[in-house]
């Protein structure tokens, strides 16, 4: 197998935080025909990112719908950080619901992955986890945003442009099994801008929505405060008053959120009635935040940079004022214990926005494959012959 080349894995060490993502060649072309040569990508990151990365032997996965690429994070052979980076068009949720499974939602199929390498193998020397496409469900354009994996096995995504969670078809698009009480119907029309999952023991717990409005692009006006998070079960409202909320996730017995107008990381103290209920911030982080995971006592929160109208006039406007910040694109490492910033890793130049982020268990060094080069033609593995 040869070393990517549409799509380059980049090596950062720690001497060399920095490095350049866009192809020379690209670079070269725009130069002949006498353009500007595009803008490049730049990868930054705190010196202990990679060594917090393989002293727990973990990877780190993230999106970016605005740019369409799925990175995988690691510690390489060196020492520093390894970014594969990877094309899916408009790369959305991901969730790692096993060991050597990736779930990834994009523009139009849901991806499932597999890792191809044993334990002791690897790929050039260099990576030691290959995540491949192995199946693909064609759902067609639904705005498909968190994802999961359910007890018995079936995926189930949170299909926003009907405002409903769903599983994929073996016949149709999908397959609704869900939806707020408020929505008075499977239509298609992002009434409530429903996004976020929280899964508990196979089972979807909690849904994070924009707004509870029950018409067509109705959040819109309730980006400031209209925020909610919905318990599946009961369908109840658990707590209101949240800023455009993102990624639900139940970790260490509690329910965390991003409130991504605010720019904060909290968790949600339950009541009786949600007027009651209370957001307890853990950390503020400069940007638009949205992708939570979690390995023991930290949090991993992704970082974007806010975008036109549809994320200007939030309270996170003011936050970062008050700071004397500028919102900025990627993870930050957060200590639950202290609220503190631990590691970061920072992605400047065209690519400001991202969705989501999972932590890749039991791998050091993980690398995928894509539609976009002739890699996943030569990589050809097999299963052993059933005598």
């Amino acid at each position: 197998m040869v070393q990517p080349t549409e799509e380059p894995a980049s090596a950062l060490s720690e001497e060399t935080p920095d490095t350049s993502a866009a192809p020379e060649s690209e670079a070269s072309l725009a130069e002949m025909a006498g353009a500007p040569a595009p803008e490049k990508v730049t990868y930054s990151m705190s010196p202990g990112l990679p060594g917090f990365l393989g002293a727990n032997r973990i990877g780190l996965a993230i999106s970016s719908y605005q740019s369409g690429k799925f990175y995988l994070l690691g510690q390489n052979v060196e020492g520093g950080l390894l970014v594969d980076e990877r094309f899916f068009r408009k790369a959305m949720g991901i969730c790692v619901p096993e060991p050597g499974t990736v779930l990834l939602a994009t523009l139009f199929q849901i991806i499932k992955f597999r890792n191809v390498l044993e334990p002791d193998q690897q790929i050039n020397g260099v990576f030691g986890a290959c995540y491949v496409p192995r199946e693909l469900y064609v759902t067609g354009e639904l705005d498909a945003h968190d994802i999961g994996q359910l007890a018995d096995g079936r995926i189930v995504f949170v299909n926003t442009l009907y405002n409903c969670l769903a599983t994929p078809s073996a016949r149709h698009s999908f397959t609704p099994i869900w939806k707020p009480p408020f929505i008075s119907k499977i239509i298609k029309e992002d009434r409530c801008h429903l996004n976020g999952l929280a899964m508990e023991n196979g089972v979807p717990r909690y849904v994070t929505a924009v707004s509870k409005s029950d018409t067509i692009d109705g959040w819109r006006d309730r980006r400031f405060d209209g925020g909610i998070v919905i318990d599946v079960e009961t369908g109840e409202i658990v707590i209101g008053g949240l800023s455009m909320p993102h990624s639900p996730r139940v970790h260490a017995g509690k329910l965390f959120v991003l409130n991504s107008g605010t720019g904060e990381l909290g968790f949600i103290e339950r009541a009786k009635k949600a007027a009651d209920a209370k957001f307890h911030v853990t950390a503020f982080c400069p940007g638009f935040v949205r992708g939570l995971s979690f390995h023991g006592k930290f949090a991993l929160v992704g970082l974007s940079k806010p975008r036109y109208q549809r994320f200007e006039g939030l309270a996170l406007d003011k936050k970062l004022a008050d700071a004397d910040s500028e919102p900025w694109c990627g993870v930050q490492v957060i200590d639950l214990e202290s609220g503190a910033c631990v590691h970061w890793f920072r992605i400047d130049g065209p690519v400001g926005e991202l969705y989501d982020v999972a932590v890749v268990p039991d791998v050091v060094r993980p690398m995928s494959l894509s539609f976009a080069s002739n890699e996943v033609l030569g990589l050809i593995t097999h299963d052993a012959l059933q005598e």
